[in-house]
């Protein structure tokens, strides 16, 4: 007889690549939390890992990595990629190696190992004549997935992420890069005009959305997941210079930086995603705030100060 302080058994195993990262560590966390067994999967440890969950070491196009990693796994989160239009732009085979046969890599092992879902990390970038050899690569991977689906492999959802921001992101976030120059520096430096306008949503929201597609009414879809308020770069850069209640310098440069584009993402293509809606979400002003705490404690911990109280 099961007693009160039971663990109630999973809801199935999920296998997170990349997950020591800005937005797997995330799903990770949101998908241990909703009750699943999760492992997750990268190339190095992740510093944000929970007790409850497991840790593999590996490489996406490691063969015999990726079999240990997916045998027993019923869903597959696949959010391991060259995320930086810049990075791919720089080394475009390094980004087809890795967004394209990576991905084609762990298909193959989920087809063969009955997965019942495989969430694939695609981007809004998908839609547009931007983004470059990222775009191609995430346009490819998509191409794959819904054919190993068609040829017998696993069902899929596919999640078209736009702007994230939030906790953990690294130096190449956006907003991340703004409040790092802002607080150590004084200065926002932006290598463009500050009129590119975004839908930017908060890391926790989109984790949270991107377990909720394990519904069955999104299997085999394109799901968007982006923010519900738009916001010009230059007025994000404002509002985190009003939050810090400083005197920043805020430098723009002439154009938008290449490959990123200007209002929408968005051309004709004939098969759009159903945008996700969720009923509950962090405002861009609380989010923005919890962004400056975060690099606050860390300046914190990094002075041998981390007693001392988190603000602004």
């Amino acid at each position: 007889m099961s007693s009160n302080t039971d663990k109630a058994a999973p809801k199935g195993v999920a296998l997170v690549t990349g997950g020591a990262g800005f937005l797997g560590s995330h799903v990770a966390d949101a998908l241990t939390k909703a009750g699943y067994r999760t492992i997750v999967f990268d190339r190095r440890p992740s510093p944000y890992l929970c007790a409850d969950q497991e840790m593999l070491v590996g490489d996406i196009n490691d063969r015999d990595a990726i079999e240990a990693a997916v045998r027993g796994v019923d869903y597959v989160f696949h959010l391991g990629a060259i995320a930086d239009i810049q990075d791919c732009a720089d080394d475009p085979v390094g980004a087809a190696r890795v967004n394209v046969v990576g991905t084609v890599n762990l298909l193959e092992a989920a087809r063969r190992h009955g997965v019942k879902r495989f969430v694939f990390s695609s981007s809004a970038y998908i839609y547009s004549r931007h983004g470059g050899f990222y775009r191609a690569s995430k346009q490819a991977a998509e191409a794959f997935v819904q054919t190993f689906a068609e040829a017998g492999g696993p069902a899929f959802t596919v999640m078209r992420y736009g702007s994230l921001y939030g906790r953990r992101a690294g130096p190449k976030n956006r907003i991340n890069r703004m409040i790092s120059e802002a607080m150590t520096k004084g200065v926002i430096d932006f290598p463009g005009h500050g009129e590119a306008t975004r839908d930017f949503i908060n890391v926790l929201d989109a984790a949270r959305m991107s377990v909720s597609i394990l519904d069955p009414k999104y299997t085999n879809k394109f799901v968007l997941v982006t923010g519900y308020e738009r916001f010009r770069v230059r007025d994000v850069a404002a509002m985190i210079r009003e939050i810090l209640d400083r005197d920043i310098k805020i430098n723009f440069a002439e154009g938008e930086p290449p490959g990123h584009y200007l209002m929408t993402p968005f051309t004709f293509k004939p098969e759009m995603a159903e945008k996700l809606v969720a009923s509950e979400f962090i405002e861009f002003g609380h989010g923005l705030l919890d962004c400056i705490h975060e690099q606050h404690e860390e300046s914190q911990r990094a002075q041998g100060g981390a007693g001392a109280e988190a603000g602004p």
